[in-house]
């Protein structure tokens, strides 16, 4: 949590970051992360599978598999979203989240799927094209954010995720 300095961790699925700070309120998180498997978090989510990039017992970041797409989600945040913490990054982590969180994807039915990043953030358009992403186009949200929208198939090779 220290390292992304408060800045949201997209497919981490925290809401309330200050219940992480204790042992209850990380299992209570842990217990609403399974839970959003078969129902949403509430009004405007959907039905979301989280995944944990670990290697040797050390956290990397996480990856969010959302079983569907609401209005939001189809202009801004896509069927997959990920964040690998700052200190582990360009080592290929997210690469290689992707790549299998696309086979789950594919074993639940979905031919393709959607994902977005942010205009400027070169390092997450390279792991989406580097997984077949294809450019859409891109979108400006209320906040005048610049998105760009890549369509992929789930068609792809299997990585070590943990749940």
């Amino acid at each position: 949590m220290l390292e992304w300095e408060g800045a949201h961790q997209d497919g981490a699925g925290i809401r309330e970051a200050a219940l992480l700070a204790t042992e209850g309120g990380f299992a209570r998180w842990v217990t609403q992360l399974r839970a959003e498997e078969d129902v949403p978090a509430g009004d405007g989510f959907v039905t979301c599978s989280y995944y944990w990039l670990v290697k040797d017992d050390e956290y990397l970041g996480s990856i969010a598999l959302r079983h569907e797409l609401n209005d939001f989600l189809r202009s801004y945040g896509g069927h997959i979203g990920y964040s690998v913490r700052p200190s582990a990054r360009r080592r290929g982590h997210a690469t290689s989240a992707l790549r299998g969180v696309l086979r789950i994807a594919h074993q639940r039915g979905l031919e393709g799927v959607l994902l977005t990043c942010d205009a400027k953030n070169l390092g997450s358009r390279r792991v989406i094209e580097g997984n077949g992403g294809r450019f859409e186009n891109e979108v400006t949200d209320s906040a005048g954010r610049v998105f760009h929208r890549f369509w992929m198939s789930t068609d792809a090779e299997p990585a070590e995720l943990h749940r």
